[in-house]
């Protein structure tokens, strides 16, 4: 028999270098000795027997045995296997009589829960068309771009009458023209790789090379992802190696031994969430996590990953108390053989697809998470600063009359802003199991819950940092999310909703449009204080720099609900600074308080700045200016 793995292919997957397995594990439509077929290859080095089951053969476990080969890889080819013909492996182990009936682990497509079967797919002969956006994607991803990203659930967006899901074909032009109208330049779906369960919102992985047939076929999702690219929008992928789920059918005890899991529970399993952890030191488990990340690059043209849960990788006691882990060689609680891991991963990534992205969302204090492998880091592109999103979220929380006791909660991120190229996040997990939506967690009245969230948005694009905001926080959904249900459009239709969308609309446009805002976003040459002292009445004042003299931008803030008269603020030069936006504007929903468009800088010397504005301060507010630029003629 004609094998699908060269003798070089088993040779690397046994190293653990096979990056690009799925090319050729799984199942693939081939032609052999005039027939065309499918060529089934899976790697079960624990089997005594395998054979494929499916549609084509009745589930007969007889009917089409695999052959075995080196590396532990079983393989066999089928005459007049179809596009969308069903499968498993039936495999029976040489421990203890087990046998089971497993899903593909390199399958391109399967069945929607409750079924579990794997799909057959050719994932060959979509003609993309989004020529202009990869050859522009080197810009458009850049540390040094504007990133604004719309955090996505795709199942619970928007949904069809009857509360049907939307297509992957139907959603695509709503949502591009939603979020480019909105202002945003990425989106970041939840993970679209299928999962048996709804409720996981896809972090307990099962189909890790299939989108999910919740909303369409691959080739459905690849027009998605099309669509974006045409419509100038990025789409960054949720990605889950730090554990998976023991459903039958999946990746655990997968050929009646600890294949892709650690054997010691202490290791193996994750408590907190009762899933199981990869083996990052098995050779093979590297190659399908590391083939799988560049899978979705390469045959998706995704824009980046968002690695999921990374600390729960790195920390060997991660959800378990005193007894229930092991230490490391050293006696430590890292976990060496996940570090080796993920800095491997980032670095095949980088070097196959320079121009995406790979974030982590690790919520401690690891150092040089977003730095080269060559310099000590893991060699993140990007990383999400949780630090900052629950110092926020927290000082928010707080009456104004008691946030001046909470003044270091909005001033001590700039202590570290520059050590990681950081994304602020105000994800889906702030508006889940009992926290609240983001509205409902500002304090005051209706009005005053409007003033602060606009005031927290108008905050966090000053502040260094790529932006990335939740599906509903855009208009202020009240309830929290629910993954059941479409989001609560019909709120567009009250003056208060509508008029925060805009806020966040515009906010999105003077981002983009000031360099002042991006370009120096990992450098503290691109941020300076004017004042962070001012406690007592809850204002913070600074600048914004870009590369050029001129990109400077004031940002004024007054988290009090009293208005300020005479409040004088520092600049570094003279002339006519231009209010540029102002959230306390009667468009965004408030009270109309500000300064007539600008104020005029005088030489008048404060906050070690040699010319002031002296600025009537809104209510619950922030203000930004910038410097009327003269005139070269």
């Amino acid at each position: 028999m004609q094998s699908a793995l060269t003798e070089l292919d088993r040779y690397l997957l046994a190293e653990g270098t096979l990056h690009r397995a799925y090319e050729r594990l799984g199942a693939h439509f081939i032609e052999r000795d005039g027939q065309r077929g499918v060529q089934f290859a899976v790697w079960a080095p624990n089997a005594k027997l395998v054979s494929v089951i499916g549609n084509f053969n009745r589930w007969n476990a007889s009917a089409n045995p695999m052959g075995p080969s080196s590396a532990g890889v079983w393989e066999a080819f089928i005459p007049h296997v179809r596009q969308g013909d069903t499968y498993k492996y039936h495999i029976e182990s040489i421990y203890q009589g087990y046998a089971v009936d497993k899903a593909d682990p390199y399958c391109f497509s399967a069945e929607i829960r409750p079924h579990t079967a794997s799909r057959v797919w050719d994932l060959r002969g979509y003609a993309w068309q989004d020529d202009s956006w990869m050859a522009a994607r080197a810009k458009r991803n850049a540390l040094d771009a504007p990133v604004s990203i719309y955090e996505v659930h795709l199942g619970s967006w928007r949904r069809a009458e009857g509360n049907r899901w939307l297509t992957y074909r139907e959603m695509a032009p709503l949502l591009a023209d939603y979020v480019h109208a909105a202002g945003f330049t990425h989106i970041e779906l939840l993970p679209v790789m299928e999962h048996p369960f709804d409720g996981s919102w896809g972090y307990e992985t099962t189909g890790y090379f299939a989108p999910t047939s919740r909303f369409g076929s691959p080739t459905d999702f690849m027009y998605f992802v099309d669509y974006l690219h045409q419509h100038e929008i990025g789409v960054i992928l949720d990605w889950v190696p730090a554990h998976f789920p023991k459903d039958e059918a999946g990746l655990g005890y997968f050929d009646g031994s600890h294949l892709y899991e650690h054997a010691d529970p202490r290791k193996g399993e994750h408590p907190d969430w009762n899933t199981f952890v990869f083996n990052y030191g098995r050779n093979e488990v590297r190659s399908f996590l590391i083939s799988n990340a560049l899978f979705w690059l390469d045959k998706y043209h995704v824009d980046g990953l968002r690695v999921d849960a990374v600390a729960a990788m790195l920390y060997l006691d991660y959800g378990r108390h005193e007894g229930e882990w092991i230490p490391n060689r050293y006696g430590g609680k890292e976990n060496i053989e996940a570090i080796e891991f993920l800095r491997s991963f980032n670095a095949s990534v980088y070097e196959s697809f320079p121009n995406v992205m790979t974030i982590a969302e690790e919520s401690t204090a690891w150092p040089l998470v977003s730095r080269p492998n060559y310099v000590g880091g893991l060699g993140f592109g990007l990383k999400w600063n949780m630090g900052w999103m629950h110092d926020m979220l927290g000082y928010m929380s707080q009456d104004p009359v008691f946030r001046s006791y909470h003044h270091n909660q909005i001033t001590f991120s700039l202590l570290y802003a520059f050590t990681e190229n950081f994304v602020l996040p105000f994800s889906h997990d702030e508006v889940v199991y009992g926290k609240g939506s983001l509205l409902r967690k500002m304090p005051g009245d209706e009005w005053q819950k409007f003033a602060n969230l606009r005031l927290l948005y108008g905050f966090m694009f000053g502040h260094p940092g790529k932006k990335l905001l939740f599906m509903g926080d855009e208009f202020g959904q009240w309830s929290e999310w629910n993954h059941d249900a479409s989001l609560e459009w019909h709120l567009l239709e009250s003056p208060l909703h509508s008029a925060l969308a805009r806020w966040v609309r515009d906010l999105n446009t003077l981002y983009r449009g000031q360099p002042a805002l991006y370009e120096l976003d990992f450098d503290a040459a691109g941020f300076a204080w004017v004042d962070c002292k001012d406690f007592q009445r809850s204002v913070v004042s600074f600048l914004r720099c870009g590369r050029k003299p001129d990109d400077q931008l004031l940002f004024v803030c007054n988290f009090t609900p009293v208005v300020r008269q005479n409040y004088r603020v520092g600049v570094p030069q003279e002339g006519f600074w231009k209010e540029v936006l102002n959230s306390d504007a009667p468009l965004y929903g408030g009270s109309g308080q500000g300064n007539f468009g600008g104020l005029q800088a005088v030489p008048l010397p404060i906050h070690g700045l040699p010319y002031s504005l002296n600025m009537t301060l809104p209510p619950l507010a922030v203000v930004v200016y910038q410097r009327e630029r003269r005139s070269s003629a």
